[in-house]
């Protein structure tokens, strides 16, 4: 479990640090920014919700995990998946219009 709270944590700061790159004045992507500063920000949740209920449990945690974990992993992870389909089908990476075209409507709509 600790090692599941680590990688929570740990994929929250690789999202800050995607955050602070797509923030910065010479990429100006703001919703591929504020997308990543949320997802860091959902992740630590993820870590302090199973710190806490890992403290009031102990080490039993499968219910938890399926009932309230499992699916909303699958769901951002689709979520991704379709994201990524979107900007291929756009021309991306090759076509830097696709990173603004899709920046400007996927993203801003999903906010």
């Amino acid at each position: 479990m600790n090692r599941q709270i680590n990688m929570e944590l740990y994929a929250s700061y690789v999202y800050i640090s995607m955050y602070a790159f797509f923030d910065r004045d010479d990429v100006a992507l703001k919703n591929f920014a504020k997308f990543f500063k949320n997802q860091s920000h959902e992740e630590r949740e993820h870590a302090e919700k199973l710190m806490k209920f890992q403290n009031q449990r102990g080490g039993r945690m499968c219910d938890f995990l399926e009932t309230h974990y499992l699916d909303e992993q699958v769901q951002a992870i689709k979520k991704l998946g379709d994201f990524i389909t979107n900007l291929v089908r756009l021309g991306a990476p090759q076509n830097g219009m696709a990173e603004y075209l899709f920046d400007k409507h996927s993203l801003e709509e999903s906010s």
